[in-house]
């Protein structure tokens, strides 16, 4: 196998390797603060559609984390650059919140839900009977079925919550109809932030919590993964998978010399 370029820029998950529950991990703030002092170009990556970048750079702030707004990269963007290439100036019927519904008005959507081109399926914590039926009825009628990102559950204090990847499953269910995803881990968004800032993915690594999405991605997109076990992965649960990330650590702390 041949030797792998230098790391120039990187790529990192926000849930469970930067914060967990709504706390920073140890070493999230070295961490950080040596990618601005290099000069490298590098993204927060979230599959969660619910916050635009500024409602994150400002939660993430409050925390002491400092991410700048443009380097924070969200699959409810990644979502609004995919619809866009595809169908400029199209419609959609929504299920999300701001952080979904305001990258869809930056591109020039207009969100209807009267014969849309798309039902979009994001991230909310209420989720409704009646917009669930009506993206159903849309769905049926021809509308094009696409969501943000593929996890079927997210984390909070109480446990578990049901997550866009459930909620596709029931619409999926209900119509038949698959949906298009567009987070992690479809190399797609991992191609399109590196485009954001740049950066070639032979040169590029990804840090994340879950090998299901964020080393999957990683590898799928060319990059080097390094995957923490300071969220949803715990070390025994790695060889499990049929593939494997390029480094597996106890936490964000031990990558900050590899920068």
């Amino acid at each position: 196998m041949s030797e792998r370029k230098p790391i120039e820029s990187w790529l990192t998950d926000m849930d469970g390797v930067l914060i967990h529950e709504g706390v920073p991990i140890p070493g999230a703030d070295r961490f950080l603060k040596r990618l601005r002092e290099s000069g490298k170009p590098f993204l927060v990556l979230t599959n969660n559609s619910i916050y635009t970048p500024r409602d994150l750079h400002a939660r993430l702030q409050r925390m002491g984390l400092d991410v700048p707004v443009d380097n924070i990269w969200t699959s409810a963007l990644a979502t609004a650059k995919f619809l866009s290439d595809q169908r400029p100036g199209g419609t959609a019927y929504v299920i999300g919140e701001a952080g979904l519904t305001t990258a869809l008005h930056d591109i020039g959507y207009i969100l209807t839900d009267t014969a849309p081109d798309y039902v979009v399926l994001g991230e909310t914590r209420t989720y409704s009977f009646e917009a669930l039926t009506k993206a159903i009825r849309l769905i049926n009628a021809g509308a094009r079925f696409i969501a943000t990102n593929p996890d079927e559950t997210g984390p909070s204090a109480e446990g578990a919550l049901p997550a866009t990847g459930s909620v596709a499953a029931l619409i999926t269910k209900a119509t038949g109809r698959e949906p298009y995803f567009v987070g992690k881990p479809n190399p797609l968004m991992m191609r399109a932030g590196l485009n954001a800032i740049g950066a070639h993915s032979e040169s590029s690594a990804m840090i994340g919590d879950r090998m299901d999405t964020d080393v999957l991605a990683g590898l799928e997109a060319g990059m080097e993964t390094f995957l923490v076990l300071t969220g949803l992965t715990g070390p025994e649960e790695v060889e499990r998978y049929p593939f494997r990330p390029s480094t597996v650590a106890d936490s964000i702390a031990d990558l900050v010399d590899r920068i």
